[in-house]
């Protein structure tokens, strides 16, 4: 593989998605891990499994899977966590390692980026060249996770089921602080991306 691959790991609600896509304005791919997670509930085969071991409660009035209520059902057992993440996980990663290979072959893209929640923990650490943490209080997190919606004990419950931030902290090759403005955000995603790039003989 000729091309980066870049990961993007930190705390939900950290500013991952938005370190994602100032790299992409850089001249990179991003790939987002939630977003094909997302087309892969619509699929027949991971929809019918995700419904038995939930129940149809968790569909809403149009016969979808509602993914809050499936959210909420999942970080409330360990154990429906599990089975849903090894019913969806799989093609995802299928896919993310297809679209690894198309992005690696275009000349037009200049590294690819991994914009997968929970990437360490799936163990797809050693997938990347790169690894970025993105540190952000845990109080302005937790504000952004109420701007979307997420109840701060829903916040803490799915915090708790990742892997701690000073360990990921500590795998990272290189850190963005995300708790100013986001002019301050652009140039730390800029001064590194030239980094990646200058060590590899890629600028």
């Amino acid at each position: 593989m000729q091309k980066p691959v870049i990961g993007i790991i930190g705390g939900i609600c950290s500013g991952k998605s938005t370190v994602a896509a100032e790299l992409v304005k850089l001249g990179c791919k991003s790939i987002d891990a939630d977003e094909i997670a997302h087309e892969q509930l619509e699929n027949k085969t991971v929809k019918s499994n995700v419904i038995s071991v939930f129940g149809e409660g968790i569909l809403d009035s149009a016969g979808k899977i509602d993914r809050r209520k499936l959210a909420s059902d999942a970080f409330a057992d360990r154990g429906k966590l599990s089975l849903l993440n090894s019913v969806v996980h799989p093609p995802v990663l299928q896919h993310t390692e297809q679209l690894i290979q198309t992005y690696d072959h275009d000349p037009a893209v200049k590294a690819i980026v991994l914009d997968m929640p929970l990437l360490v923990e799936v163990g797809w650490a050693g997938h990347c060249d790169v690894l970025i943490f993105v540190r952000s209080s845990r109080q302005l997190r937790a504000a952004r996770a109420q701007k979307m919606g997420l109840l701060d004990k829903e916040f803490s419950i799915r915090e708790n089921f990742q892997i701690s931030l000073d360990r990921k902290a500590a795998m990272a090759d290189n850190i963005i602080n995300n708790n100013s403005c986001f002019s301050a955000l652009v140039e730390q995603v800029t001064n590194i991306f030239s980094c990646i790039m200058a060590e590899r003989g890629l600028l």
